[in-house]
């Protein structure tokens, strides 16, 4: 095809303690099982999910928490391939009863500036690294998985807003 400009695909990973999958009482054909993750993998946009969301009550009822979690998670793959993030990890301190969630950066779309909105916002609650693999730690008090989603969603939006402004300039 010419004259249409093929961005490479971002392969962002995401590594939370978060119960994310498809329960065999909610889905016991494998092979449909198969077919629903494939969907939510393929999901590029918020429509994508919803429609893939609207199929799976459609045909198998209300959602269990897990596969909630789990579009949760494509939806924060979604929003982190906007913001220029390649990596989410989440690490747990047992002692302190708190969790970390590490958020690295693609070194060529890094805008650092975007520190001074998030300190705004967080203060002490981020560290931040601008080195060869920049990442910003959010530090956070022990959460269910719904206020992590929400808080890991919310920062990352926090981080589009930067990316967005410098967009329209």
């Amino acid at each position: 095809m010419k004259g249409i400009e093929v961005k490479p695909e971002v392969d962002v990973q995401i590594d939370l303690d978060i119960t994310s999958y498809i329960p065999d009482s909610y889905i016991e054909d494998s092979s449909e099982k198969i077919d629903i993750y494939q969907k939510i993998a393929l999901c590029r946009t918020e429509k994508d999910i919803q429609d893939v969301i609207d199929e799976i009550i459609d045909r198998f009822g209300n959602m269990p928490k897990e596969l909630n979690n789990l579009l949760e998670i494509a939806r924060i793959k979604q929003l982190c391939k906007e913001t220029g993030i390649v990596k989410v990890t989440e690490k747990k301190n047992r002692t302190t009863y708190s969790q970390n969630v590490v958020f690295y950066f693609d070194k060529d779309k890094f805008d650092p500036s975007v520190i001074t909105i998030l300190l705004k916002k967080y203060g002490t609650k981020i560290k931040f690294s601008t080195g060869v693999e920049p990442y910003i730690t959010l530090l956070l008090k022990n959460q269910n998985d719904e206020q992590l989603v929400k808080e890991i969603k919310e920062f990352i939006n926090t981080v589009g807003i930067k990316e967005n402004s410098k967009d329209n300039k």
